[in-house]
This record gives structure tokens, sequence and C-alpha cells, in this order.
């Protein structure tokens, strides 16, 4: 594991249900997200005029600063969205042994 690993970071994805697995698993596969945490949620917001209701996933992708704009560029093309919600979130005080092994696992020879 890396010496001195910087912190983690958490990429706040939604996305459609029936394809959060999916996404979350290439992410994985690709390197790209060391873990992906999909959590059901239901989103209420505004498209084209109206208020929408839909039900979605919650991805919370942990990667490190190295892999985040692949991570936001990859997820760009295979979102089914048109306006995927990407954010990336402040991560203070992340466990050690959790930053090294986020490193570790998102290398690419590794």
């Amino acid at each position: 594991m890396p010496d001195d690993p910087s912190p983690p970071v958490t990429v706040y994805v939604t996305v459609p249900r029936e394809d959060a697995s999916h996404l979350a698993r290439r992410l994985v596969d690709e390197r790209l997200a060391a873990c992906v945490n999909v959590v059901d949620c239901q989103s209420v917001y505004r498209w084209d005029g109206d208020v929408t209701a839909d039900d979605e996933a919650i991805l919370l992708a942990k990667t490190t600063d190295g892999r985040y704009d692949e991570m936001v560029d990859r997820v760009g093309e295979w979102h089914p969205y048109d306006v995927p919600c990407i954010e990336r979130l402040p991560v203070d005080g992340a466990h050690e042994p959790f930053s090294a092994w986020c490193s570790e696992a998102v290398e690419r020879d590794g």
C-alpha cells in the first residue's frame, strides 16, 4: 500500500435504479473507483419546466484525485441522462488505512 496516501475523493452520482449496479460495477472494473455504494432514493427536480419525481439510486464512488477527472469523463459517457448529476464531495479526516486501500485499488498496474 502507498506509504503516504492522499485522502480519497468521493464522487456523488445519481442514476436510474435500473442502471445503478451496472455503472457501479463498471467503475470498479475499470479501476476508476475503489468501491461504490449504491443507495436507493427518490429525486424530485425540475426538468423542461415541469416538476418531476423519479426513483433513482445514489452512487457514492470512492476514488483518488488522480483518477477523478477520468471518472467524470467516463460517467458522462456511460450515463443515460443528458445532464447527469456528478459532484465531487470534500473528504477530510479519512481513516488512513482506508485511504491507502483506496489508492491501491485504483492503481492501473494493481
